[in-house]
Protein backbone atom coordinates (compact mmCIF):
# COMPACT_ATOMS: atom_id res chain seq x y z
CA UNK A 1 0.00 0.00 0.00
CA UNK A 2 1.25 3.83 -0.76
CA UNK A 3 2.43 5.80 1.57
CA UNK A 4 1.50 9.60 0.97
CA UNK A 5 5.35 9.97 2.80
CA UNK A 6 6.92 9.00 -0.15
CA UNK A 7 4.44 9.34 -3.03
CA UNK A 8 5.98 11.09 -5.79
CA UNK A 9 9.73 11.21 -4.20
CA UNK A 10 12.33 10.25 -6.83
CA UNK A 11 14.43 7.77 -6.00
CA UNK A 12 17.85 6.64 -6.93
CA UNK A 13 19.17 2.57 -5.94
CA UNK A 14 22.03 1.56 -7.35
CA UNK A 15 22.99 -2.25 -7.78
CA UNK A 16 18.97 -2.67 -7.54
CA UNK A 17 18.72 -5.83 -9.74
CA UNK A 18 18.82 -8.69 -6.87
CA UNK A 19 19.79 -8.83 -3.27
CA UNK A 20 19.52 -5.96 -0.69
CA UNK A 21 19.17 -3.18 -3.44
CA UNK A 22 15.92 -5.08 -5.03
CA UNK A 23 14.26 -5.03 -1.40
CA UNK A 24 14.92 -1.54 -1.01
CA UNK A 25 13.73 -0.77 -4.76
CA UNK A 26 10.53 -2.39 -3.65
CA UNK A 27 10.45 -1.28 -0.13
CA UNK A 28 10.49 2.62 -1.47
CA UNK A 29 8.60 1.82 -4.38
CA UNK A 30 5.54 -0.10 -2.46
CA UNK A 31 5.35 3.26 0.22
CA UNK A 32 5.05 5.37 -2.82
CA UNK A 33 8.02 6.67 -4.15
CA UNK A 34 9.05 6.75 -7.93
CA UNK A 35 12.06 4.70 -8.42
CA UNK A 36 15.57 4.44 -10.40
CA UNK A 37 16.61 0.76 -10.43
CA UNK A 38 20.15 0.74 -11.22
CA UNK A 39 22.25 -2.11 -12.78
CA UNK A 40 25.00 -3.20 -14.52
CA UNK A 41 24.83 -6.51 -16.19
CA UNK A 42 21.42 -8.29 -14.85
CA UNK A 43 19.08 -6.59 -17.20
CA UNK A 44 16.53 -9.33 -17.03
CA UNK A 45 16.15 -8.89 -13.19
CA UNK A 46 16.25 -5.58 -12.96
CA UNK A 47 13.03 -4.90 -15.43
CA UNK A 48 11.34 -7.59 -12.86
CA UNK A 49 12.37 -5.49 -10.30
CA UNK A 50 10.78 -2.37 -12.32
CA UNK A 51 7.39 -4.40 -12.98
CA UNK A 52 6.82 -5.30 -9.73
CA UNK A 53 7.24 -1.16 -8.57
CA UNK A 54 4.75 -0.72 -11.34
CA UNK A 55 2.36 -3.15 -9.91
CA UNK A 56 2.33 -1.05 -6.65
CA UNK A 57 0.89 1.97 -8.52
CA UNK A 58 4.32 3.86 -8.88
CA UNK A 59 6.75 4.81 -11.39
CA UNK A 60 10.26 3.33 -12.16
CA UNK A 61 12.62 2.36 -14.71
CA UNK A 62 15.67 0.62 -15.22
CA UNK A 63 19.00 2.45 -15.82
CA UNK A 64 22.12 0.57 -16.83
CA UNK A 65 25.61 1.81 -15.11
CA UNK A 66 28.74 0.86 -13.71
CA UNK A 67 29.06 3.22 -10.40
CA UNK A 68 32.36 2.91 -11.10
CA UNK A 69 32.21 5.84 -13.67
CA UNK A 70 31.62 9.22 -12.01
CA UNK A 71 29.90 10.20 -15.19
CA UNK A 72 27.68 7.30 -15.46
CA UNK A 73 26.10 7.89 -11.92
CA UNK A 74 26.19 11.63 -12.75
CA UNK A 75 23.45 10.48 -16.03
CA UNK A 76 21.78 8.06 -13.67
CA UNK A 77 20.53 11.00 -11.85
CA UNK A 78 20.23 13.22 -14.56
CA UNK A 79 17.68 10.30 -15.81
CA UNK A 80 15.76 10.15 -12.32
CA UNK A 81 15.50 14.20 -12.41
CA UNK A 82 13.81 14.07 -16.11
CA UNK A 83 11.94 11.45 -15.42
CA UNK A 84 10.64 11.71 -12.22
CA UNK A 85 11.01 15.77 -11.70
CA UNK A 86 13.44 15.91 -9.00
CA UNK A 87 15.86 13.37 -6.55
CA UNK A 88 15.07 13.00 -2.92
CA UNK A 89 16.32 10.12 -1.78
CA UNK A 90 19.80 7.69 -3.09
CA UNK A 91 20.97 4.76 -1.97
CA UNK A 92 24.65 3.53 -2.50
CA UNK A 93 24.71 -0.37 -2.76
CA UNK A 94 26.37 -1.41 -5.58
CA UNK A 95 29.22 -3.80 -4.54
CA UNK A 96 31.68 -5.75 -5.52
CA UNK A 97 33.88 -7.89 -4.05
CA UNK A 98 36.88 -10.83 -4.41
CA UNK A 99 37.92 -13.79 -1.82
CA UNK A 100 41.62 -13.83 -1.70
CA UNK A 101 44.59 -13.42 0.36
CA UNK A 102 45.35 -9.77 0.16
CA UNK A 103 49.15 -11.40 -1.28
CA UNK A 104 48.31 -14.21 -3.36
CA UNK A 105 44.55 -11.83 -4.67
CA UNK A 106 44.80 -10.60 -8.43
CA UNK A 107 45.42 -6.82 -8.59
CA UNK A 108 42.65 -5.95 -11.04
CA UNK A 109 40.26 -7.58 -8.91
CA UNK A 110 41.37 -5.80 -5.67
CA UNK A 111 41.07 -2.77 -7.63
CA UNK A 112 37.59 -3.21 -8.77
CA UNK A 113 36.42 -3.89 -5.64
CA UNK A 114 37.56 -0.44 -4.24
CA UNK A 115 36.44 0.83 -7.35
CA UNK A 116 32.69 -0.23 -7.22
CA UNK A 117 32.63 -0.23 -3.33
CA UNK A 118 33.92 3.02 -2.23
CA UNK A 119 34.62 4.75 -5.60
CA UNK A 120 31.24 3.83 -6.44
CA UNK A 121 29.40 5.23 -3.01
CA UNK A 122 31.35 8.41 -3.61
CA UNK A 123 30.02 8.97 -6.60
CA UNK A 124 26.37 8.37 -5.87
CA UNK A 125 27.17 10.41 -2.76
CA UNK A 126 28.55 13.27 -4.86
CA UNK A 127 26.33 13.34 -7.97
CA UNK A 128 23.22 13.01 -5.29
CA UNK A 129 24.18 15.93 -3.00
CA UNK A 130 25.04 18.23 -6.00
CA UNK A 131 21.58 17.91 -7.38
CA UNK A 132 19.93 18.40 -3.87
CA UNK A 133 21.84 21.16 -3.15
CA UNK A 134 20.57 22.45 -6.65
CA UNK A 135 16.78 21.56 -5.64
CA UNK A 136 17.08 23.43 -2.25
CA UNK A 137 14.84 21.04 -0.69
CA UNK A 138 17.21 19.04 1.13
CA UNK A 139 16.98 15.03 0.80
CA UNK A 140 18.11 11.32 2.10
CA UNK A 141 21.13 9.50 1.30
CA UNK A 142 21.55 6.09 2.58
CA UNK A 143 24.87 3.86 2.12
CA UNK A 144 25.02 0.49 2.55
CA UNK A 145 28.01 -0.44 4.78
CA UNK A 146 28.77 -3.79 6.55
CA UNK A 147 30.57 -5.14 9.73
CA UNK A 148 33.54 -5.35 7.35
CA UNK A 149 34.15 -2.04 8.28
CA UNK A 150 35.22 -3.01 11.43
CA UNK A 151 35.90 -6.21 11.47
CA UNK A 152 39.12 -7.61 9.77
CA UNK A 153 37.48 -10.65 8.12
CA UNK A 154 40.37 -12.68 6.10
CA UNK A 155 40.58 -12.87 2.48
CA UNK A 156 38.27 -9.41 2.24
CA UNK A 157 41.02 -6.60 2.69
CA UNK A 158 39.55 -4.59 0.03
CA UNK A 159 35.91 -4.94 1.13
CA UNK A 160 37.09 -4.62 4.40
CA UNK A 161 39.04 -1.11 3.93
CA UNK A 162 36.21 0.02 1.23
CA UNK A 163 33.35 0.20 3.90
CA UNK A 164 35.61 1.81 6.47
CA UNK A 165 36.44 4.63 4.06
CA UNK A 166 33.11 4.53 3.37
CA UNK A 167 31.96 5.17 6.90
CA UNK A 168 34.18 8.05 7.04
CA UNK A 169 32.72 9.42 4.06
CA UNK A 170 29.26 9.29 5.10
CA UNK A 171 29.57 10.84 8.37
CA UNK A 172 32.01 13.76 6.36
CA UNK A 173 29.32 14.47 4.25
CA UNK A 174 26.56 14.55 7.23
CA UNK A 175 28.62 17.13 8.35
CA UNK A 176 28.92 19.21 5.11
CA UNK A 177 25.65 18.76 3.98
CA UNK A 178 23.69 19.29 7.06
CA UNK A 179 23.27 23.25 6.35
CA UNK A 180 21.18 21.75 3.22
CA UNK A 181 19.19 19.51 5.24
CA UNK A 182 20.49 16.73 3.17
CA UNK A 183 20.74 13.68 5.78
CA UNK A 184 23.37 10.93 5.07
CA UNK A 185 22.82 7.90 7.29
CA UNK A 186 24.60 4.52 6.98
CA UNK A 187 23.33 1.01 7.17
CA UNK A 188 25.66 -2.46 8.66
CA UNK A 189 23.45 -5.62 6.72
CA UNK A 190 25.02 -8.51 8.45
CA UNK A 191 25.29 -11.86 6.87
CA UNK A 192 22.45 -11.60 4.05
CA UNK A 193 20.98 -14.00 2.10
CA UNK A 194 21.58 -12.49 -1.22
CA UNK A 195 22.94 -14.27 -4.61
CA UNK A 196 26.80 -12.42 -3.58
CA UNK A 197 26.79 -14.52 -0.62
CA UNK A 198 25.95 -17.55 -2.92
CA UNK A 199 28.78 -16.97 -4.71
CA UNK A 200 31.10 -17.93 -2.06
CA UNK A 201 29.37 -20.72 -0.13
CA UNK A 202 27.36 -23.82 -0.75
CA UNK A 203 23.60 -24.41 0.46
CA UNK A 204 24.87 -26.08 3.31
CA UNK A 205 27.73 -24.48 4.11
CA UNK A 206 25.34 -21.16 4.84
CA UNK A 207 23.38 -23.42 6.69
CA UNK A 208 25.85 -24.20 9.14
CA UNK A 209 27.35 -21.01 9.66
CA UNK A 210 24.12 -19.37 9.94
CA UNK A 211 23.72 -21.83 13.22
CA UNK A 212 26.33 -19.80 14.96
CA UNK A 213 24.77 -16.19 14.22
CA UNK A 214 22.76 -15.57 17.94
CA UNK A 215 19.74 -15.08 15.89
CA UNK A 216 20.18 -18.67 14.35
CA UNK A 217 19.66 -18.01 10.84
CA UNK A 218 20.77 -15.70 7.96
CA UNK A 219 19.31 -12.21 7.61
CA UNK A 220 16.55 -11.36 4.61
CA UNK A 221 17.04 -8.77 2.09
CA UNK A 222 13.60 -7.81 2.90
CA UNK A 223 14.70 -6.87 6.27
CA UNK A 224 17.32 -4.62 5.37
CA UNK A 225 14.92 -3.04 2.94
CA UNK A 226 12.63 -1.88 5.37
CA UNK A 227 15.11 -0.56 7.57
CA UNK A 228 16.62 1.30 4.81
CA UNK A 229 13.02 2.95 4.05
CA UNK A 230 13.03 3.44 7.99
CA UNK A 231 16.19 5.87 7.31
CA UNK A 232 14.88 7.54 4.01
CA UNK A 233 12.03 8.17 5.81
CA UNK A 234 10.65 11.96 6.00
CA UNK A 235 9.91 11.72 9.51
CA UNK A 236 13.54 10.90 10.54
CA UNK A 237 14.69 14.02 9.22
CA UNK A 238 16.56 14.81 12.64
CA UNK A 239 18.69 11.41 12.13
CA UNK A 240 21.97 12.49 10.30
CA UNK A 241 25.38 10.80 10.50
CA UNK A 242 24.19 7.56 12.11
CA UNK A 243 25.04 3.75 11.06
CA UNK A 244 21.90 1.44 11.59
CA UNK A 245 23.54 -1.98 12.60
CA UNK A 246 20.86 -4.43 11.77
CA UNK A 247 23.03 -8.28 11.68
CA UNK A 248 20.71 -10.67 13.85
CA UNK A 249 23.83 -10.44 16.78
CA UNK A 250 26.59 -11.70 14.51
CA UNK A 251 28.62 -8.49 15.76
CA UNK A 252 28.52 -9.14 19.23
CA UNK A 253 30.82 -11.43 21.15
CA UNK A 254 31.12 -15.29 19.32
CA UNK A 255 29.99 -16.58 23.05
CA UNK A 256 27.68 -14.05 23.92
CA UNK A 257 25.05 -16.74 22.78
CA UNK A 258 26.88 -20.03 24.34
CA UNK A 259 26.35 -19.40 27.91
CA UNK A 260 30.34 -19.79 28.68
CA UNK A 261 32.58 -16.64 30.29
CA UNK A 262 34.34 -14.68 28.10
CA UNK A 263 37.81 -15.64 26.84
CA UNK A 264 40.57 -14.97 29.24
Amino acid sequence: MNDDRFKGLGVVVTGASMGIGRATALALGEAGANVVVNFRSHAEQAEEVVERIREFGSEAIAVQADVASLESVEATIDTCVKEFGQLDIAVSNAAYSDRELFHEADVEGFRRTVDVTMWGAFHLLRSAARQMISQGKGGAITLVSSPHAVIPVPRSMAYNMSKAALEHMGKTAAIELAEHHIRVNMIQPGWIDTPGERKFATEETLQKASANIPFGRLGQPQEIGDAILYLCDPRNEYMTGANLLVDGGISLPWWANRGSAAPE
